[in-house]
């Protein structure tokens, strides 16, 4: 049975790849390990159809080491453990898990020790942000590299590849007279722009054969996408989407909103930006908008499409049409590029931990004021380390609920922090 073209097409050799050259091309990371033979675990990010599983397979044959491969999708423990034993018999190998976002914690964690020991050189390939999906200590123990949308050039020399390289597109004499459709409903992947160039030379008898616009969309029957999940107008539509939240349009949000569900985006992607953005662009302006961004990512995980998209709409609006407030976002940037600036400064001893009798001798703790001891639950004292005493991070916003946090802080720290 002839395999599909993008199986056909996968590359044999580095200099068959499309696309990545920040990692494969000359004296690139990616290409200096290969070379090495020295291969770590890591973990691909990235777009659907860019080539991560192309790249996995590909390093396996160039270290000569065994490949297995799992889907997260259908695969579990007891899978993921009859790989690593099998590795264990062969001395070390290489596992490919497909979509490993997908895997649970428990799934996850049957991967460490094998991991950890070089019984397993762990290749994942995932289109969700790993910071998010792949848990802490299997993260450390990999390197992630991010794997780059295909642009409209590379796209164009894979089917120069398939028209030139594949025995059974070649033998129909197939002239592409235009592209636009072909990478329009490819949407950037290229594994869909290989199935759909495939499906429109089958749907010929013989050649030979000139594809045109027309042509593919009466094969596929269905007009161009107007939407692209994986290339160029994914960011420009959620880039939009976000600042028009930010903006206080929801109108204008809405729409954008639309466009990504009747494209197909994922839902959880969706809340997900809308959690980020409840904290970023709102903020203590209204801190509802975190509960409702926090119970909208829940609430869409558990329903999916089509009923989400009342919540996502509900939850766009709710955000779109509240208070703004980017104090926060400012008040952790200047603490964080304080601590880069002065390191790690000392706690100042009245506030610092006093369990033992050596450090209660050492005056940990001495001197500290309990609030709660005292009048209105505070009292004046220092609680940022001496180099940088007086240095106010957070500047409230210029809305209601913020202004009445500045009258409250005005109160208490007047003088020393000069609100």
């Amino acid at each position: 049975m002839l395999a599909p073209l993008p199986e056909r097409l996968r590359p044999k050799t580095i200099a068959e790849f499309v696309g990545q050259q920040h990692l494969i091309g000359e004296g690139k990371v990616l290409r200096k390990m290969i070379e090495s033979g020295n291969i770590p675990s890591m973990i691909f990010w990235g777009p659907p159809g860019v080539g991560k599983t192309s790249l996995a397979r590909f390093i396996a044959e160039q270290v000569h080491l065994p490949f297995h491969q799992l889907s997260a999708i259908d695969s579990g423990v007891k899978e993921v453990r009859a790989v690593i034993e099998k590795a264990r018999e062969e001395g070390k190998a290489i596992l490919f898990i497909d979509e490993i976002h997908r895997f649970n914690k428990a799934q996850q964690d049957a991967l460490l020790g094998a991991v950890e020991k070089g019984t397993i050189i762990l290749f994942g390939a995932t289109t969700e942000n790993p910071s998010f999906e792949v848990i802490s200590a299997l993260l450390s123990r990999c390197q992630v590299y991010v794997l780059k949308p295909l642009e409209r050039e590379d796209l164009e020399l894979l089917l120069k590849h398939a028209l030139e390289r594949d025995e059974e597109i070649a033998a129909k004499h197939v002239v592409i007279k235009e592209t636009e459709a072909l990478l329009k409903y490819s949407g950037g992947d290229a594994r869909k722009l290989l199935n759909v160039l495939e499906l429109v030379v089958y749907s010929f008898t013989s050649g030979p054969i000139e594809i045109t616009n027309a042509i593919v969309e009466q094969v596929i029957q269905q007009k161009m996408a107007i939407y692209d999940k994986s290339g160029e107008q994914h960011y420009d539509i959620i880039s939009a989407f976000i600042k028009s939240i930010r903006g206080s349009d929801p109108n204008a949000a809405l729409y954008y909103l639309a466009r990504m569900i009747a494209g197909g985006e994922d839902p959880k992607f969706i809340a997900r930006r809308l959690l980020i953005l409840s904290s970023e662009d709102i903020g203590n302006a209204n801190p509802n908008a975190l509960l409702l961004a926090t119970s909208c990512f829940q609430a869409v995980t558990m329903i999916g499409y089509p009923e989400c998209d009342l919540i996502l709409s509900q939850t766009v609006i709710y955000l779109a049409t509240s208070a703004k407030s980017n104090a926060a976002t400012t008040a952790i940037g200047a603490a964080k590029e304080a601590v880069n600036r002065y390191g790690d400064l000392p706690v100042p001893l009245n506030i610092r931990n006093a369990p033992t009798k050596l450090m209660k001798d050492l005056n940990y703790g001495k001197d500290y004021k309990y609030a709660h001891s005292f009048e209105g639950n505070f009292v004046d004292q220092e609680f940022l380390p001496d180099k940088i005493k007086g240095t106010k991070f957070f500047e409230p916003g210029n809305n209601a609920r913020e202004i009445e946090i500045r009258n409250n802080l005005k109160k208490l720290w007047k003088e020393k922090y000069g609100y």
